[in-house]
């Protein structure tokens, strides 16, 4: 299943801009994302966005309900 997100774009004074893209609850939820986890973003094309973990793919890993 896909989320769907808008980017949000803020207007600095200095002409700057900083772009946010929100994670919905659901899929923060599911990743068990936590705050102030550092994530890591890579474009593989224009097309497409991948969001990385770095501490997970460092060898931490997460239990959840789910596994056994």
């Amino acid at each position: 299943m896909g989320f769907l997100s808008k980017v949000q774009v803020i207007e600095r004074a200095n002409n700057t801009r900083q772009f946010y893209l929100i994670c919905p609850a659901p899929l923060a939820q599911a990743l068990e994302l936590e705050k102030g986890e550092e994530i890591e973003w890579v474009v593989e094309d224009k097309a497409t966005l991948i969001v990385k973990r770095p501490a997970l793919a460092a060898g931490r890993q997460r239990r959840s309900g789910h596994d056994k």
